[in-house]
């Protein structure tokens, strides 16, 4: 039978959580509201009556200190109730606290093992709103605000309604995990072109008019129909063949676009040449290099190869590190999207070599402005839900993994409305080797077991890799979208630990894209091929087809290959950790993936050309320099002290501990530079560092670059900005520079010629020119990419309009910290200090976020004179070694005046400073002596007694000694004689935090 359990506060305890959704509808809806209070409904099935009720009498589903649950749903309810808004998940939606609820009442009530498996739980919150006007307000309650349509169902009553007939309908199902053998097998050889472009868009298959005849002709090959006629196969390819291909070839998973032949042409100067591959001739290619450079130094271990780049740290420790997008999921479902990304981007390290642990994470994100005005395209989100969402899920994926959550930033573009860009990072450790062999070598060998790890396998995450490589429009699929279960993937990572230091497996890798079909497809490389049975493979519910089971994404899975003398060892370990492995198949040496339904064969192809049998994608790229009109600033009234408030008060520049401290970094006690720091730890942070082994001194040091304003004008400075600001980062909290790794993400709209996309040759021009500046200076600066990600198609299309993100790649570093007793953090440490500026300040206004607060523009975007950055980098290095330096701050977004203010505000101390010190080119403005972004800067603060020591590693060298920290609070920024602003720390702190003061 089915019992509802309503589950609510005591009337003396304050709604903490409905407090926050009545200031929520207030701010974000502007509905005046009176209260709200929360209330959760528990449908079991699968109980008694009596059972039901001794549920909810132990505080089996509540704490009964401060809640109270009962069967009545008035009982727990409040009096006062205008409107009453349920909000469920649809069927098919993984429902985690459902799932920690069946099992806490299993226990409970010692339930035997057939009783538990038919029991099923299923959640809803309710929302009970005094205040509200009416029902098309609680409608707009419903949907803008609490609901995601595609994941969730809503119900709404009247306060009368509801006490007439309190509750709601009960969805519930019984589930027992029983799949539809129905594998359909459509006639491609009687399509014609736009019959097969027709069913592909049907199907999301994400599939160009050249690929449909490859996948035709070789399905069509006379031997290989004879072939497919002994497994009882027709010359038609299955669904399930179609699926695998699909997502095996799918932009997201291959890279196409990144690895097309591309004939450049520079209108400018009349340069033609043909491009063989992005990837591998600068991304691959510059990695090739500067290893070969570094001769016996080179610190890279595993690079391209695996699920994240792995590089020395000790002798007895290796790190390995993975960024990646989910972009597309958290446009439609900000919270599951990121949570997703997260917690799936945990399963890269998990996957690499023989398996890491997890160290910490990273996320960068890109959004609209929170405060957008105007109507919303249809499907997109508000940007401030997106914002929230997006923040909770990454904070939920992270702090209940118990991984701490170090660096990252935030920014902000109108244009990120299309489509929210969200970066996630993960950075793990594996000791040097495992049972005498190195630990980043795995392989599958033939006879190896095939086993699943992990979450059961839904329709969430269907279609998750081609969804991922298109536009987002308005037909986009809900099932794309899918729900992580951190609670889950830590149990399964635990295990995986210990299996893995038992030796009980060959090779491991993740369900990410293309679910089993990929990950069985990698793996089964290995060997040379695979024989995979999917009616054993265990299914969070009824219905899902083959080819469904085959691709879901469903979060928490990872494939390993398990030798047969392991094999049971390994599964009772996961019996005894409470974690469900199940066996497949086995990885063979045949040369197909051969798929299995029961006794018939659903899939059959050959491994090569699964794999390489992708036609190469064509491209033209033409470049030509965007006119960009030069205007003049004009001063605002108020004086440079008003000017500087409001500068830092910018969305790219203010303050972001509201979204830092919901955030995690000190969990595991290894965090060394915090995201924020200083007297009131309110400063920001140029990068994270912590240490991977409490027992050693050494430390990782994480930081990055982002700065795609500048691809306004041109992205081969945009990137080479990017490089500069995540090496300098790094450097500038105590990383060595001879030992920097790199992690390049790229995030570009459409950048091929269409119909949709008529300017698809510049676009791809401009993809080009900023892989030829990664190429140089991560060349000049010595950092080896060692990992990387290109998401391709970030363009929305919907209503008639069509929204574009700017290019944007997000440039991570990952640093050696040779002590991390020598950290460096950005905030003044004490007066009298020396305040000293590095590098040369350059008339470079061009996409500044000055210009976007004057309303001016300017072609001259900064440029980066990577030689002599080099060389103060690795000075600034030997300074801090031996204890010269007290605080160091880069100058990126907002230039030289906000990097002083924020070392100000950190410190809460002021300074004495004269900015005509500062080594810049003659005849600067005041305006592009404050504000001009050029790249390479940063600001030190030294101890008088340090002076001669320091300034004599920076002989030669562009330095200028601009003043002195000071006890009073004023920071005083003067141009000989003439003051500029004094303005106190405190009150720079207050124009930092409100933007975002929450």
């Amino acid at each position: 039978m089915l019992s509802r359990v309503a589950v609510g506060l005591r009337p003396s305890v304050t709604d903490v959580l409905g407090h926050r959704v009545a200031a929520k509808i207030g701010n974000e809806l502007r509905l005046p509201v009176t209260a709200v209070r929360l209330v959760k409904i528990f449908t079991i099935d699968g109980l008694t009556e009596a059972e039901a009720a001794e549920v909810a009498a132990a505080g089996v589903l509540h704490d009964p200190v401060v809640q109270e649950a009962s069967l009545d749903p008035i009982s727990p309810a409040p009096e006062a109730t205008d409107w009453v808004i349920e909000i469920g998940f649809r069927p098919g939606v993984t429902d985690n606290e459902a799932r920690t609820a069946r099992d806490t009442i299993a226990l409970a009530l010692s339930l035997p093992e057939d009783r538990k498996a038919s029991l099923a739980v299923y959640t809803a919150a309710q929302y009970h709103i005094e205040g509200l006007s009416d029902r098309a307000a609680a409608e707009r309650v419903a949907v803008d605000l609490l609901a995601n349509d595609l994941l969730q169902r809503h119900d709404i009553k009247s306060g009368d309604e509801w006490r007439a007939e309190p509750g709601f309908p009960a969805r519930a199902a019984r589930v027992t995990g029983q799949a539809s053998a129905k594998v359909e097998a459509p006639d491609l050889f009687n399509m014609l072109e736009a019959d097969m472009l027709e069913f592909g868009r049907a199907r999301t298959l994400a599939l160009s008019l050249p690929e449909w005849w490859a996948i035709r002709a070789y399905f069509g090959r006379p031997g290989f129909k004879m072939r497919r006629s002994v497994f009882g196969l027709v010359h038609n390819p299955t669904d399930v063949e179609l699926e695998c291909i699909a997502q095996t070839w799918s932009e997201h998973c291959k890279h196409k676009i990144f690895n097309a032949v591309i004939d450049y042409v520079d209108e400018e100067t009349g340069e033609v040449e043909v491009i063989e591959s992005l990837y591998k001739t600068y991304v691959q290619g510059s990695t090739r290099d500067i290893r070969k450079a570094l001769g016996e130094n080179d610190f890279c271990l595993s690079v391209f190869s695996d699920n994240a780049g792995v590089v020395r740290f000790t002798d007895e420790l290796h790190i390995c590190i993975k960024v990646e997008t989910h972009n597309s999921p958290s446009a439609l479902d900000p919270y599951g999207g990121a949570l997703t990304g997260i917690v799936g981007v945990n399963r890269d390290p998990m996957g690499t070599g023989m398996g890491a642990n997890l160290l910490c994470n990273t996320d960068v994100f890109c959004f609209a402005s929170p405060f957008w005005e105007g109507q919303l395209p249809p499907r997109l989100l508000h940007p401030r839900r997106v914002l929230e969402g997006v923040r909770e899920g990454v904070e939920h994926g992270g702090n209940k993994s118990g991984i701490p959550t170090v660096n990252g930033s935030i920014v902000f573009d109108e244009r990120y409305l299309g489509k929210p860009l969200v970066f996630c990072g993960t950075v793990g450790t594996l000791p040097a080797a495992l049972g005498g062999k190195p630990s980043y070598v795995k392989k599958a060998m033939s006879g190896d077991y095939i086993v699943m790890v992990g979450g059961r396998v839904g329709k969430d995450g269907i279609h998750g890799a081609t969804f991922s490589s298109e536009e987002l429009h308005e037909g986009s699929p809900a099932t794309a979208v899918q729900i992580g279960d951190p609670i889950t993937q830590r149990r399964m990572y635990d295990f995986l630990m210990r299996a893995r230091d038992l030796g009980l497996y060959h090779a491991i890798t993740d369900n990410g894209a293309g679910g089993l079909s990929s990950s069985v497809g990698e793996m089964a490389q290995d060997s040379g091929g695979c024989e995979l049975y999917l009616d054993r493979v265990p299914l969070k519910y009824d219905g899902l087809v083959p080819w469904e089971i085959f691709t879901s994404e469903a979060q928490e899975r990872m494939t390993l290959a398990v030798p047969p003398n392991h094999l049971p060892a390994f599964l009772k370990l996961s019996r005894e950790m409470g974690v469900e492995s199940t066996e497949l198949g086995n990885f063979t040496d045949s040369g197909f993936l051969r798929v299995h339904y029961g006794k018939r064969v659903i899939a059959y192809i050959d491994m090569e050309f699964l794999h390489g049998g992708a036609p190469r994608m064509h491209l033209a790229a033409a470049w030509k320099r965007p006119e960009i009109p030069r205007t003049e600033p004009v001063m605002p009234g108020g004086g440079h002290g008003k000017l500087l408030k409001r500068m830092l008060g910018r969305l790219n520049i203010c303050s972001k501990e509201y979204v830092v401290r919901q955030y995690d970094h000190e969990v595991k006690g290894g965090s060394a530079v915090k995201p924020l720091c200083g007297a009131r730890r309110d400063g920001p942070s140029d990068g994270g560092v912590l240490r991977p082994d409490l027992s050693r001194p050494e430390g990782v040091a994480l930081s990055h670059g982002i700065c795609p304003r500048y691809s306004d004008i041109d992205t081969y400075w945009m990137m080479a900005a990017a490089i500069d600001e995540a090496v300098r980062g790094a450097v500038a909290v105590g990383a060595d520079p001879a030992r920097l790794a790199g992690v390049d993400n790229f995030c570009w709209c459409d950048p091929v010629e269409s119909e949709k996309t008529p300017d698809g040759r510049y676009k791809l021009a401009q993809l080009v020119r900023a892989n030829r500046a990664l190429a140089h200076f991560c060349r000049a600066y010595r950092v080896p990419c060692v990992s990387g990600k290109d998401s391709m198609k970030n363009d929305y299309s919907g209503g008639g309009a069509k929204i574009s993100i700017p290019p944007t790649v997000l440039f991570s570093v990952m640093g050696f910290v040779p002590d991390v007793a020598r950290v460096v953090t950005s905030d003044f440490k004490r007066a009298d200090d020396l305040v000293y500026v590095l590098g040369v300040t350059r008339p470079e206004l061009g996409a500044s976020e000055l210009a976007d607060e004057l309303g001016f523009s300017s072609p001259d975007v900064p440029q980066v004179d990577a030689t002599p950055a080099a060389r103060r980098y690795s000075a600034l290095h030997a300074a801090m070694r031996r204890g010269l330096v007290s605080a160091c701050h880069d100058c990126s977004d907002g230039g030289l005046a906000v990097a002083l203010a924020e070392m100000a505000l950190g410190g809460r101390l002021g300074a004495d400073l004269d900015l005509a010190l500062v080594p810049a080119v003659p005849g600067l403005t005041d305006l592009e002596l404050l504000y001009a972004e050029s790249q390479s800067r940063l600001v030190v603060t030294v101890a008088p007694a340090n002076r001669d020591a320091f300034e004599a590693l920076f002989a030669g060298e562009a330095l200028g000694r601009i003043g002195v920290v000071t006890d009073a609070p004023d920071l005083i920024l003067r141009r000989g004689s003439v003051i500029f602003c004094a303005e106190t720390a405190d009150e720079l702190a207050e124009a930092f935090k409100a933007t975002l003061d929450w």
